[in-house]
């Protein structure tokens, strides 16, 4: 491999010619030469980076699922107004960053290449999906510690994420529907928190 072909800008270049290739044409049917190729390096430049074909997706969704993460830094829940803010930014970014057309089309990749590539799936689930969910349910447990809410951390963490999606997911998935608009979202997240704040009240 040539000293440049493990530099960040080769591999940024490299991930993004491997996930429109794969959005466009779809996993199996796109080559590692047509990747290398969109990339502009060498297909063993490629394989000396990534491996195979698989490990290039996964890598692309590991890099996506970053952007899912919430701040860790969240302040102490002594009083409704700071869970209502927590719980309404915490939607607002879920929302923002999941409904982006990029993430969309890797999730709509994972469900259909589960058998050819199982590892995608595990990938989007260890690093999207199950640290959402652990953050979400963490805030739900400091709030019930706070004496804010009555319920177990883990329903109402389903119950919030069910209020905050509904059915989008399922028609951004099969493009029935459009990506909200960020007035959308917001609304989203505020009803989503409104109403979880009313089924869980002490």
């Amino acid at each position: 491999m040539n000293k440049e072909a493990d530099s960040p800008e080769i591999r940024r270049r490299i991930l993004g010619a491997a996930l429109s290739a794969f959005m466009e044409a779809g996993y199996a049917q796109t080559s590692t030469l047509e990747i290398a190729t969109r990339a502009r390096v060498s297909k063993r430049d490629l394989y000396t980076l990534f491996g195979n074909k698989e490990a290039m997706l996964v890598a692309c969704i590991s890099e996506r699922a970053q952007r899912l993460h919430v701040p860790v830094d969240l302040p102490a829940l002594r009083d409704m107004k700071t869970l209502a803010n927590v719980l309404t930014a915490f939607g607002t970014k879920l929302l923002t960053e999941t409904t982006d057309p990029v993430v969309v089309a890797v999730f709509r990749l994972a469900i259909s290449e589960t058998v050819n590539a199982p590892k995608v799936a595990q990938t989007l689930e260890s690093a999207a999906r199950r640290p959402i969910r652990e953050a979400l349910r963490s805030v739900m447990a400091s709030a019930v510690s706070a004496g804010l809410l009555a319920g177990e951390p883990e329903a109402m963490t389903g119950t919030f994420l069910g209020l905050l999606w509904g059915d989008l997911m399922t028609g951004l998935l099969l493009q029935t529907a459009d990506r909200p608009s960020t007035a959308d979202i917001a609304r989203r997240a505020s009803e989503a928190t409104a109403g979880l704040i009313e089924l869980h009240t002490v």
